[in-house]
């Protein structure tokens, strides 16, 4: 697929209703407010194409920049290429797909260590969402690693900005999911640390209680061994 019909294909799936739903998430202007659905449908018939990504996230538009995380090559993805995009984030729909698209490069640990300290709101909020799908892959790190950026969390979490607030929560969680002694030490920290307000401007989106969202999960993880 061209980046012309690329870009014609999006215009011509977007909607009003979709682009208000995306700015009150923060989103801005341009974009054409395309589905996720339709998004997974172009997705689908571009395949991995990285120049193409490469167009598209030029374009500075939202749907186009999501697009281009959808289809591009993690293998073909420099560093500098990388840091480019992350620098670039404006929103957290750009952030939620730009890690998506960072934990496929194997390099999830390093860009952990690169960006959680950031003080740009979602450069620093990438960081920590690095953190958390560090936590979910298996032999990524010793208990040691994750006890300490449980203690960076309580240390840091309610003075930081809103975005890296919700991340770093996110980060409790994943951590506490990921074996039965951090999950003893996330839900301690949980207890500590107490309610993480963030701003979710006007929508309405909740952030989750780590704590319960811990035992949970791990209840529920719990049950399907006993089923299976």
């Amino acid at each position: 697929m061209t980046f012309s019909e690329a870009m014609m294909r999006l215009e011509a799936a977007g909607s009003e209703q979709t682009r208000k739903t995306y700015r009150r998430h923060g989103a801005s202007e341009p974009l054409f407010g395309v589905s996720c659905a339709a998004l997974k449908v172009l997705k689908k018939a571009i395949g991995r194409d990285h120049a193409l990504a490469r167009s598209l996230w030029a374009t500075k538009n939202y749907d186009a920049r999501i697009l281009a995380t959808m289809v591009a090559d993690p293998r073909a993805l420099s560093d500098e290429e990388l840091h480019d995009w992350v620098v670039a984030i404006d929103c957290y729909g750009v952030g939620d797909a730009v890690a998506a698209l960072a934990a496929e490069t194997g390099r999830i640990r390093e860009l952990a260590e690169r960006y959680r300290s950031d003080e740009r709101e979602f450069v620093g909020a990438f960081g920590w969402q690095m953190v958390s799908r560090l936590a979910a892959e298996a032999g990524a790190a010793d208990d040691g690693y994750f006890l300490d950026r449980l203690g960076e969390v309580e240390s840091r979490i309610h003075s930081a900005p809103n975005r890296v607030r919700y991340s770093m929560n996110s980060a409790i969680i994943g951590i506490g999911i990921r074996n039965e002694r951090l999950r003893k030490a996330a839900l301690a920290t949980a207890g500590r640390v107490g309610m993480v307000e963030v701003d979710h401007g006007e929508t309405s989106c909740k952030t989750p209680d780590a704590a319960a969202y811990i035992e949970k999960t791990v209840a529920y993880r719990e049950s399907r061994v006993k089923k299976s």
